[in-house]
């Protein structure tokens, strides 16, 4: 896969209360993505951005909430998000090294 289409895959961390529970539990992390990204596509943008090993990728598709904007009925945008699991001994930090 090509390196530029690569950055562009991982769109945000998801920062959450069951992201962190995850992140401790199972070394997994939590990733807003592009909708149209695979998941070969997302080890390797992992692999590529944080230099750590991939274990395996879990992906689900979030459906935008119907909310109201004044008078009239709207529709957030749908998202898809990937649950990334670390091999043994690799780790992501997200707050830096100071």
């Amino acid at each position: 896969m090509n390196q530029e289409r690569l950055m562009k895959v991982l769109l945000a961390p998801v920062i959450s209360e069951k992201s962190s529970r995850v992140a401790d539990a199972n070394r997994q992390f939590v990733f807003k993505v592009l909708p149209g990204a695979s998941k070969p596509e997302i080890r390797q943008a992992v692999e590529l951005m944080f230099d750590v090993k991939v274990k395996g990728v879990q992906t689900s598709s979030v459906h935008g909430k119907t909310k109201r904007f004044g008078q009239t009925m709207g529709r957030r945008v749908n998202w898809k998000k990937a649950y990334v699991t670390l091999a043994e001994g690799h780790d992501i930090d997200f707050m830096g090294k100071e």
